[in-house]
C-alpha cells in the first residue's frame, strides 16, 4: 500500500524547482480515505524564500478539502532517508497525529517508517492559541 504513496512522491519530485540548491524533494501524504496528495519543493531567487516539499503537499491536501492524515512519505535525490525540516515538522504536525506514520525513502522506496511524535516528540498544538 504504501508503495504507491513512495511513487507519488517520486513523481513530485521530478517536478522540483530547485535551480539554487540542486536539491530536488518530493512528499507524498495519504489521508485515511486514500486521497493522495503530493508536492515538491519549490524555490526562488530571495533563497531560502521557496517552500519545501511537504508544505506543498500540505497545500494541495488542504485545498482539496483536507481530512485525517494516516501517512507521509519523504523522497530526495541526493539524501537517502531525508527527514522534513523543523519548519515542515510542525506544519505537518497542524495536521497529522503523533502516530501517522512517516515514511523516509531514497531512491529505490522506503528506508525507514516512524511516526510523527517520534519526529517531533515535543511539538505543540495550536489549540492553546485561541
Amino acid at each position: 500500500m504504501s508503495h504507491d504513496l513512495f511513487e507519488a512522491a517520486v513523481a513530485a519530485m521530478t517536478k522540483a524547482h530547485a535551480p539554487y540548491s540542486k536539491f530536488p524533494v518530493g512528499a507524498a501524504i495519504r489521508t485515511v480515505d486514500g486521497r493522495i496528495h503530493a508536492g515538491a519543493n519549490i524555490e526562488n531567487a530571495s533563497f531560502p524564500e521557496g517552500w519545501c516539499a511537504e508544505t506543498t503537499a500540505l497545500s494541495h491536501f488542504v485545498m482539496a478539502g483536507g481530512g485525517e492524515i494516516a501517512e507521509i512519505a519523504v523522497v530526495a535525490a541526493r539524501m537517502a532517508r531525508i527527514t522534513p525540516c523543523g519548519g515542515c515538522r510542525q506544519r505537518l504536525a497542524e495536521f497529522a497525529t503523533a502516530d501517522t506514520r512517516l515514511h523516509l525513502c531514497d531512491d529505490t522506496g522506503i528506508v525507514e517508517t516512524t511516526t510523527m511524535g517520534a519526529l517531533l516528540p515535543l511539538g505543540f498544538r495550536g489549540d492553546g492559541l485561541k
